[in-house]
């Protein structure tokens, strides 16, 4: 296979998930994009206004300035088990209060496992030898108040793809590329919030969080030329507390993203910091609504902190079918014991029409958790047993 069709091959296992910009080939290592963890994949992948664990690396790296003491996760997921394919991901988190810096210091390491390839020459079929394909990401991140009510954090990132490990006879470039991201967000998670013309104070039951992720330089593999934008994505969430009471808790999320990468019709992309402005108008107005990805979920516990504590997830994630038409339902389940907790989550694309050979169906993510005082927020304010 000459390393034009090794590229070939790899972005057709791209385009298997996510989306109308994967089909489109709009932007590069879309790895980037995947809901990480099990938890938030459960809430129909909505933690933008909640991230309060460690994967709000990924959701919203304020929400990790509300968090104190320090937390390691760890997620497997096999992808895309439709095709039975040898496609895995894998995600660990770490994050550290520091009381010196007034702030939590962030770790992640991403890595998405494209399988085994079979290399050949030019002239015929003949095997020359295996690679595996792979991209990898390493975050490094900082997350502060800016008061008792705001939270602000900040993510650098070293983005690696190796698509292929070297070229097929002339051809140019060797299938591997470097380059760099960073993320912005904010979190507003309000101790009093009275809601006008009545007496119902939402103060330490709502949040909204704005995540700003993956901004920088394109990517190439060949040249210059043929550079790709990184997919740099805004998102916005809600979430709010329903109910709590001494051993439950109902907590409702809810989020909104959007794609900012702009193409024009000759294939040339904007760099990341036109596209923040640009891929906005480069439509009609009820496109770019119908652009935005909705996604929602509820959580519940069960049980007292400091305790054994179960947790029942639910969501639903929907994008337009003019841009990508992914449709899901997600479950899962958590628990919490001493600093040990586990997180299962699961897609199901089996309701909708057409769904049950849905490349994503029957998804699994698997997370390990070790937390020491490290509680998320949507159950660290119940009543504690004697």
């Amino acid at each position: 296979m000459k390393f034009k069709n090794q590229l070939i091959a790899a972005a057709l296992l791209l385009m298997l998930f996510p989306g109308k910009m994967f089909a489109q080939g709009e932007a590069a290592v879309p790895f980037l994009l995947l809901a990480p963890d099990s938890r938030f994949s459960a809430l129909g992948e909505s933690g933008t206004g909640l991230a309060d664990n460690a994967s709000a690396i990924f959701w919203n790296p304020a929400g990790i300035a509300f968090l104190s003491g320090q937390e390691f996760t760890f997620t497997h997921s096999n992808w895309l088990p439709q095709f039975k394919l040898d496609l895995f991901y894998d995600y660990a988190t770490y994050r550290n209060y520091i009381p010196e810096i007034d702030g939590s210091v962030t770790a992640s390491i991403t890595y998405m496992n494209y399988g085994e390839f079979v290399r050949t020459g030019e002239t015929g079929p003949e095997p020359l030898g295996t690679f595996r394909s792979f991209d990898a990401a390493l975050t490094l991140g900082y997350a502060t108040k800016l008061a008792k009510d705001w939270g602000v954090g900040f993510n650098f990132r070293i983005i690696h793809s190796n698509l292929s490990d070297q070229p097929t006879a002339e051809e140019q470039g060797s299938g591997v590329a470097t380059t760099v991201s960073f993320d912005l967000g904010a979190m507003w998670r309000p101790s009093t919030m009275v809601i006008p013309f009545t007496d119902y104070d939402m103060g330490n039951q709502f949040s909204f969080g704005a995540n700003l992720s993956n901004l920088g330089p394109k990517i190439f593999y060949i040249d210059k030329a043929q550079a790709d934008p990184i997919p740099t994505n805004i998102r916005l969430g809600f979430a709010h507390r329903i109910f709590a009471d001494e051993y439950n808790s109902l907590t409702w999320t809810l989020d909104f993203s959007k794609l900012l990468v702009k193409k024009d019709t000759t294939g040339q992309s904007e760099e990341f910091y036109q596209a923040l402005f640009t891929s906005w108008v480069d439509k009609p107005f009820a496109d770019e609504l119908r652009d935005i990805v909705t996604s929602f979920g509820l959580e519940y516990w069960y049980g007292q902190p400091g305790d054994f504590l179960f947790a029942l997830r639910g969501g639903f994630f929907y994008e337009d079918p003019s841009f990508g038409n992914r449709k899901f339902m997600t479950l899962g389940a958590g628990i919490r014991y001493d600093i040990y907790g586990f997180d299962f989550s699961y897609i199901s694309t089996s309701v909708f029409k057409g769904g049950e050979n849905h490349p994503l169906s029957d998804t699994l993510r698997f997370t390990f958790l070790v937390g020491w005082d490290a509680l998320p927020e949507s159950i660290k304010g119940l009543p504690r047993g004697l």
